[in-house]
């Protein structure tokens, strides 16, 4: 019995892009029901990071001082390609200021927890996979707000003091508690690789599910956003592998690196844009959060399949 309860939760986090387009459909034919939870958006992620801190160790925090070079490059990458990136695709397709904002938003944020699984199904190097994730979310209550204030000042008011007060609360506080739990209790296999991914993907699939309902009546109005989210995810993995290969990084660093830098963590762009801006500024992070799980899910199964 217990066998096939894991076989049915593995099955089930393989299935993470299926629960992503549930929430969307759910949002687009209920949105009065999904946009009714929108104030317990950023709840919602803070329990996702919760859960990631829950994952991290004192051990690995203390090898992120010895994790070298590739961290560095890895992290620099993320905080560069991306942000410039998004600016760059919402400059050239003359986006309105609110979804140009709201690529910004996914292009400063860090690197997206669903990473780690997708860098273990393309073969990549999961440890530093890790690194690169806890590095970027530690750091993204200064970086994140620094970028967004630096490229979307000159179409919209931006109080970077603010926005990073929000980043502390709804990502930073819920990963440091998380550790500090972990160093005093240590979950179960059930806990760690049942239990909190699936809360995880329920929780972020919610999510999408609650932006949907919210921008209902606007999604396809300009769907030139779709095209500017496709390409930012799409030159962020081709760069980020670029970016570390000619650095002569390995293999399964270029992949992990290629990886980390194009999915992001759109759940914390998303709660920016609702906590300081419009409902019209969070599409970008929902489109976004659909298309780096379909793209990541495709890279690595070719990947995979050339190991």
């Amino acid at each position: 019995m217990s066998y096939q309860f894991n076989r049915l939760i593995r099955y089930s986090q393989d299935l993470f892009v299926v629960w992503i387009l549930i929430g969307a459909t759910w949002g687009y034919f209920f949105p009065k029901v999904a946009a009714s939870g929108s104030g317990n958006i950023s709840t919602a992620l803070g329990i996702v990071m919760l859960g990631m801190g829950l994952t991290i160790t004192f051990t690995q925090l203390q090898n992120l001082r010895n994790a070298g070079t590739t961290l560095i490059l890895g992290v620099l990458l993320q905080f560069t390609i991306m942000p410039l990136v998004g600016w760059f695709a919402a400059t050239v397709l003359n986006l309105p200021p609110m979804l140009a904002l709201g690529v910004i938003l996914v292009g400063a944020s860090p690197g997206g927890t669903a990473s780690n699984v997708v860098t273990f199904l393309a073969r990549g190097d999961v440890p530093l996979s890790v690194a690169l994730t806890t590095a970027s979310t530690l750091i993204s209550p200064i970086i994140t707000p620094l970028w967004i204030w630096f490229l979307a000042s000159t179409w919209i008011d931006i109080k970077p003091l603010s926005l990073i007060m929000t980043t502390v609360q709804i990502v930073l506080l819920p990963v440091l508690l998380g550790i500090v739990i972990r160093r005093f209790w240590t979950p179960s296999n059930f806990v760690m690789e049942g239990i909190l991914p699936l809360v995880s993907m329920s929780a972020i699939a919610w999510i999408i599910g609650t932006i949907v309902g919210l921008n209902r009546d606007k999604l396809f109005v300009t769907p030139i956003v779709i095209i500017a989210v496709i390409l930012h995810n799409v030159l962020g993995l081709i760069l980020g592998y670029v970016g570390a290969a000619i650095t002569g990084k390995s293999t399964a660093s270029c992949r992990t690196i290629s990886i980390e830098v194009g999915m992001q963590n759109s759940g914390l762009a998303v709660a920016l844009a609702l906590a300081h801006f419009e409902p019209t500024a969070a599409i970008p992070g929902a489109i976004f959060s659909v298309c780096h799980n379909l793209t990541g899910s495709l890279i690595a199964a070719i990947w995979r399949k050339n190991s």
